[in-house]
């Protein structure tokens, strides 16, 4: 293991993580075959296999299994290490390790890029995580400083600062009847088709919690881990859904999606920017945990006025 290099390192967490040498790729900006190449590299001078091929879809061997466990230390440790040179140095340079879940990829890449103009030095990498599982994941083996979710974490130390509200409303066809009234009672949905997001995302645990509180058991037709995949089917007309506001901009704005004024609607929830408690935050971090306090309720406003 002398002659390995964190490069490879690097790669191989990446594959581990993603079970995937193509999503690993796209990660590091890299192409397939380059990462493939790494990994066969760092095999050889570890002596044994870490992945095993055989099978259409990509996993770890035992020996993977071990070797990443390690790696991941490493690799925190070098983490570590960059934020403590980049304190010396300041703000000027470093890098920024953000997740967020799926519903935030609607606003924030375009808060980031606020952030970056003000710090054009620091180096953004930004994860997607379907989910809070997946972000606590990333969270707990160190991929990420900080996350930008709805629900905080349960059952983990955490940091969760709400910084602004997260509406969540009705969507339907731009021809579904319910366009025509001025306020849908909650007990009409009884009657409709709902197309939801998958358990334990925050999307569907406000549907869920919107439900029991109108004594509604709901007609699911379809569940997806999408909000896309969820605004598609809607805008075909294939159900109904509880979205949050947020995923819908580009959509009202070209009337393509309808928001019918509904009982009890719109929920609202917070959106929070979330850290691990027991870890210090890198300068880059804390300037964004304190730029997201200080500018992400206005923003939103200002980027969905509706």
């Amino acid at each position: 293991m002398k002659n390995a290099t964190l490069r490879q390192l690097r790669i191989f967490a990446a594959v581990a993580r993603h079970l995937s040498f193509v999503r690993a790729a796209e990660e590091l900006r890299l192409t397939a075959p380059a990462v493939s190449m790494q990994i066969k590299e760092l095999e050889l001078e570890v002596g044994l296999p870490l992945f095993d091929r055989t099978s259409r879809q990509v996993s770890l061997t035992m020996v993977g299994e071990y070797m990443l466990a390690h790696v991941r230390r490493v690799l925190s440790a070098m983490r570590d290490a960059e934020d403590l040179v980049a304190r010396f140095r300041g703000l000027q340079t470093g890098p920024l390790d953000v997740g967020m879940v799926s519903t935030a990829k609607y606003f924030l890449p375009r808060l980031l890029a606020v952030f970056r103009e003000e710090h054009p030095g620091i180096e953004i990498r930004l994860q997607v995580a379907n989910n809070r599982e997946q972000i606590v994941t990333l969270m707990q083996e160190g991929d990420i400083e900080l996350a930008i979710m709805g629900r905080p974490p349960e059952g983990y130390a955490t940091r969760a600062e709400p910084f602004a509200m997260h509406p969540h409303v009705l969507v339907t066809s731009i021809d579904h009847h319910f366009t025509h009234k001025e306020l849908v009672p909650a007990s009409a949905l009884a009657g409709e088709g709902f197309i939801v997001r998958e358990p334990r995302s925050g999307t569907r645990a406000v549907f869920d919690e919107y439900m029991r509180a109108h004594h509604i058991a709901p007609r699911v037709v379809m569940q997806m881990s999408s909000n896309e995949a969820i605004k598609q089917a809607v805008m075909a007309g294939m159900g109904v859904s509880l979205l949050s506001l947020h995923t819908l901009g580009l959509e009202l704005n070209h009337k393509l999606i309808a928001c019918p004024e509904t009982e009890g609607l719109p929920i609202m929830r917070r959106w929070n920017v979330v850290n691990n408690q027991a870890k210090t935050l890198s300068p880059a971090a804390e300037a964004f945990r304190y730029f997201v306090l200080e500018r992400g309720e206005a923003f939103l406003a200002k980027q969905f006025p509706a």
